[in-house]
């Protein structure tokens, strides 16, 4: 709050001053009084926004502007203001005016005025302002409620806030009291009005179907439309308050019984009853009424000649997609009328009502994939030419969930939607507008793009047709530089780089470093996993070029000597270790360079043990790629460096020290064979190694018990079963009415944790028991669980495959320390004894059990390779009848 104190010191002298300047002007309905007046509520919500300052604002205070809020609301709009167009009405000052002093209102009543729902500060302001203002306001916004019910004008915007506070107050017992004999009359002459298909939708309609279909899936929209106020007022007073749900369904009936109700109010009645559809699936008494009701009044909309019935039946559907039907004839008729609407229909937005519809059914009815899989081929190339012509960013998720769902099914045409897509994408991605919508909507596009070719990954010769499709998107992306898809498309160029790599995508990788050079570091972590890909899917096309070795130094180099961040330096390491490792022999002239480059960024500052590992894991790998070539570097390196510690000297003994520090079963593996590999120097051994000579079989027997660990882990997971497909309970989310004396709390807010806790206490109390409780932040509970802390068995960069992560590598870690420790034991017996002669009981015991799970694995390893190689050859031999058990032993 200390960085607030500046503004409350102002609002301290100015408060005053505009609380009795709007008090003068209030009288003055002028335009240029009415904009002064609205200049200062907005100050006044400015100030309120977030924190309510209850020192500046005291009872006294607030009560003075709650009395200016009110008459704002009340005063009459001028003749005039009416005359005017009604699209132009909302942005005249006065209707603005009344908006932002309702919208203060509703603040003040949502975020602080709202007991059981608000932080523990503002508990007692919040009893104080529901039995002081909640019903006096109410009272006031039923008067406007009351002119929209006669016809007179008010502002949409005005509208939704004044539905919302009524919303709010439905929670509470004490404003409920008040609502509690107006609510019906709110829902039949406000809120169904407001949800019948209006003069405005149908000129719309038919006017511009395009932007029909924009507004009525903007989700931005959905936050100011007095539609949605009105629909979330409905479902609040059908799920809160007892017979407000019948009354409701009593009303729907009715408008869709009479013979007099025209198509905009049969719409509105249809709107209401998919508003509450979750509420009424879960209440057993309407629940099994459902199939009834979709059947008589929703079904029968399909074939209406008026569009927008069409739509509004389509969206039943798919907020009933939830239901469980008695019959099977019901969900084969909902399936085949949503189909049909999807490849038939001729008007543009009822095609996507039926999309979205589709998906839901996807997901909530079993039966339905069945059903609908014949017709999958239509139904996707249909909804494809949907996305182009409405660039709705909805039906991408249709889109996506379409190819998860019918892979298979769609790999004879996979290539013609791969171009459907990308001629998609470079029409929105080329169009001049800018919108949230349109990127939302090509993020869908290239996520479903992303999702195809994964599912076509393992078909080399579809994979080979949607590559140079998929390249024009990711080509456009990167050379016109629209960094907000870097990231979609740099996951493009991941999967297609996953099985092999063509000289049309070498090309790519230049745009990649060509990006990387103008953006700096910004996008390297998004561009990684295709970095590992290009050196290890094709590694001889990677070695041929060297300007692709040189490009990925100086992305490693640019990482490492910047302030990136340790999380980029790691990352960055790897992929230099991966260099290494995957290049074992054919690289040498690299290695100075890339052990100068890590042992340079040691020599700064450092904050975390995993960049410290990370960069020893480099130097290690090109100690297990050539020892000798190591240390000629570090002699080297040695000349241009102060006469203090050698530096081979402070490597081994940093690593040696940082054993621990080692994670997972790559790394773990990585640094038993690089000590194997140090050991086995004999006689060429650096000297700095007889200095840590007790210290490296306890750091062996550390890593390899870690290994275990680390392969346990890894089988255990591939080994498990998902749960995560348990059926749930229907009902487990099932909410009862609220009594009219009770509120609605919720229960993670401060003031219930702070309620259970006195309960608790006084509870306790009453039973003579010691209890004492405090209801514990996530954050307060850090410290007591860093005792218990595991580190993961794995870690993030192992994804990052090398050689030595196959299960076919030849050299077995295990195997490896047996043979290096044996031979030391037989030719160098003084160094073995420096080595093994100070072990304990228990680590000798460690010792053996490390060389008996050598044995093991190497038994393992070629009993593999002989059943690999044919198997085993066994000689065919008479089978006796029967066993004399009794006879001589064998051989005698």
């Amino acid at each position: 709050m200390d960085e607030r104190a500046p503004l409350n010191e102002a609002m301290n002298l100015l408060l005053p001053y505009n609380l009795e300047l709007i008090s003068r002007l209030l009288p003055d309905q002028s335009e240029q009084s009415v904009l002064l007046q609205k200049q200062i509520l907005k100050v006044f919500f400015a100030l309120t926004q977030y924190v309510l300052p209850m020192d500046l604002l005291t009872k006294p205070v607030l009560s003075n502007w709650m009395q200016v809020f009110l008459r704002v609301l009340e005063a009459p709009v001028p003749e005039e203001v009416n005359s005017r167009d009604e699209d132009e009405r909302p942005e005249l000052p006065w209707w603005k005016c009344k908006k932002w002093a309702i919208h203060i209102l509703h603040r003040l009543f949502e975020r602080y005025g709202s007991p059981g729902n608000v932080s523990k500060e503002y508990n007692e302001f919040a009893q104080w302002y529901l039995k002081t203002f909640s019903v006096g306001v109410l009272e006031v916004l039923l008067k406007i409620l009351e002119l929209y019910r006669q016809k007179i004008y008010i502002a949409p915007r005005v509208m939704q806030l004044c539905l919302n506070y009524v919303d709010q107050g439905i929670i509470h017992a004490h404003s409920w009291s008040f609502l509690k004999c107006h609510m019906f009359t709110i829902i039949r002459d406000i809120v169904f009005p407001l949800l019948c298909y209006s003069e405005a939708d149908d000129e719309l309609w038919h006017a511009d179907p395009h932007e029909y279909i924009r507004l009525k899936f903007d989700i931005f929209e959905d936050f100011v439309s007095p539609v949605m106020a009105a629909q979330t007022l409905l479902h609040s007073a059908c799920k809160k308050r007892k017979n407000m749900l019948q009354k409701s369904i009593d009303l729907i009936l009715e408008v869709l019984n009479s013979p007099n109700a025209g198509a905009p109010q049969k719409d509105g009645a249809l709107h209401m009853i998919g508003s509450i559809a979750d509420i009424l699936l879960k209440k057993p008494m309407y629940k099994d009424k459902m199939d009834e009701m979709l059947a008589r009044y929703v079904f029968p909309e399909f074939s209406n000649p008026k569009g927008h019935m069409r739509a509004r039946a389509c969206w039943v559907l798919h907020y009933f997609s939830e239901i469980k039907f008695k019959q099977d004839e019901a969900i084969l008729e909902a399936t085949r009328l949503v189909v049909n609407a999807v490849l038939k229909d001729e008007e543009l937005p009822v095609k996507v009502e039926a999309a979205i519809a589709l998906q839901m059914f996807l997901n909530s009815q079993d039966k339905c994939e069945k059903l609908i899989e014949p017709q999958i081929k239509e139904i996707t190339m249909e909804l494809l030419r949907i996305i182009r012509v409405t660039e709705n960013d909805d039906l991408t998720n249709v889109m996506h969930k379409i190819v998860c769902t019918y892979n298979e099914r769609l790999i004879p045409i996979a290539v013609e939607m791969c171009q459907h897509m990308v001629t998609t994408l470079l029409q929105v991605i080329n169009s001049e507008e800018g919108s949230d919508e349109k990127s939302i909507m090509i993020m869908g596009l290239l996520n479903t793009l992303e999702n195809l070719l994964n599912v076509m990954e393992n078909n080399q010769l579809i994979m080979s047709q949607l590559e140079p499709i998929v390249i024009q998107v990711v080509a456009c992306i990167f050379t016109q530089k629209q960094k907000e898809f870097y990231e979609e498309a740099l996951c493009l160029v991941f999967v297609l780089t996953n099985k092999a790599i063509s000289p049309d995508l070498w090309k790519v990788l230049e745009l990649m470093y060509s990006i990387f050079e103008d953006e700096g570091i910004d996008y390297f972590l998004d561009m990684m996993p295709s970095l590992h890909n290009y050196i290890t899917v094709d590694t001889q096309a990677f070695l041929s070029n060297e300007i692709y070795l040189l490009a990925m130094f100086n992305i490693c180099k640019s990482v490492l000597s910047s302030d990136a961040g340790e999380d980029p330096e790691c990352h960055a390491a790897k992929l230099l270790e991966v260099i290494i490792l995957q290049c074992k022999g054919k690289i040498d002239q690299c290695i100075p360079s890339f052990v100068e480059l890590v042992l340079q960024r040691l020599m700064r500052e450092v904050k975390t043990s995993e960049l410290r590992t990370m960069c020893l894991q480099v130097v290690i790998a090109a100690l297990y790629y050539n020892p000798v070539l190591l240390f000629e570097t570090f002699a080297t390196l040695q000349a241009t460096m102060p006469a203090t510690e050698s530096i081979a000297s402070h490597f081994i003994k940093q690593w040696i020290h940082d054993t621990d520090c080692f994670l997972g079963l790559h790394d773990r593996k990585l640094c038993v064979l690089g000590l194997c590999t140090i050991l086995a120097m004999a006689p060429n051994r650096p000297p700095a190694l007889n200095e840590c000579a007790d210290k490296i079989v306890p750091s062996l027997i550390l890593l390899f018990d870690g290994l275990k660990r680390a392969y346990a882990a890894k089988y255990a997971e591939s080994d498990e079963e998902s749960d995560s497909d348990l059926d749930e309970d229907d009902d487990s989310d099932y909410v009862e009415v609220l009594s009219s004396d009770e509120d609605e709390i919720d229960e993670e807010g401060n003031q219930y944790l702070e309620t259970l806790e006195k309960k608790i206490n006084k509870s306790a109390a009453d039973k003579d028991m010691n209890i004492t409780t405090a209801i514990m932040s996530d954050d307060d509970s850090d410290d007591s669980d860093d005792e218990d802390y595991t580190p993961p068995e794995e870690t993030a960069l192992e994804s990052y495959t090398t050689p030595l992560d196959t299960d076919d590598y030849a050299i077995d870690e295990y195997v490896t320390f047996k043979e290096v420790l044996l031979g030391l034991q037989q030719n160098d017996p003084g160094w073995y004894g420096a080595l093994t002669s100070h072990l304990s009981t228990e680590q000798q015991k460690a010792l053996q059990e490390i060389m008996t799970l050598a044995d093991q694995r190497k038994a393992a390893a070629e009993s593999k390779r002989i059943e690999q190689s044919g198997g085993y050859s066994f000689v065919n031999q008479t089978v006796p009848t029967s066993f004399n058990f009794g006879g001589q032993p064998l051989g005698r």
